[in-house]
């Protein structure tokens, strides 16, 4: 991952977005968002499903051991509490001595644990836009994080753009001037705000 600490980088993204979800008004949940599949409340889903998947694969599980236990809605009653636990329990993985080394046994993987580390901050990240985004927040992404998520995004741009994870970049591309939020987000699908 280059010069990105990526368990902090990580574990920042993880942060920035528990305040957005925090600040999610009640009458937004099934409001749309910039993923056009998810509402709100799947969509946080979606990375607290991922949050738990991290903190399982990245402490030694494997897809078989993990099992059934995450399908459906992992949200319940509060969905910040959701967040909260399965984030810090990702965050924990990651920074656990020797995590970033080990093989994490993904679906497209084995993968060194900075390599999966580095694809949760990704998703964390950008999906915490979205979530603001969709609920009205402001959705600014720190300058420092951004930077930081694109020289994880940078080098693996095709292989992102082509795993039809994310959406097709506007036809508006941003300039080597933009600002790193706006260079990430449009490479990534997202049109700015």
């Amino acid at each position: 991952m280059g010069m990105v600490d990526i368990a902090a980088a990580h574990r920042r993204a993880l942060e920035a977005t528990c305040k957005t979800v925090a600040a999610i008004p009640a009458g937004r949940w099934a409001a749309p968002t910039p993923c056009a599949d998810w509402n709100v409340r799947e969509l946080l889903n979606h990375v607290v499903t991922g949050n738990w998947w991290a903190a399982a694969l990245a402490g030694g599980a494997t897809i078989a051991q993990v099992g059934a236990r995450l399908d459906g809605d992992v949200l319940g009653d509060d969905p910040l509490r959701a967040y909260e636990r399965s984030a810090e329990a990702a965050a924990a993985a990651f920074d656990a001595p020797g995590a970033l080394a080990a093989p994490c046994a993904v679906s497209y993987g084995p993968v060194p644990g900075e390599v999966y580390a580095g694809h949760r901050f990704i998703d964390v990240l950008v999906h915490g836009w979205d979530l603001a985004v969709a609920t009205g927040q402001d959705a600014a992404i720190d300058p420092g994080l951004a930077a930081e998520c694109l020289e994880v995004v940078e080098p693996q741009l095709a292989m992102l753009q082509g795993s039809g994870m994310f959406g097709d970049p506007p036809a508006a591309q941003a300039t080597a001037n933009s600002g790193p939020a706006t260079r990430l987000l449009t490479q990534l699908g997202r049109v700015p705000r």
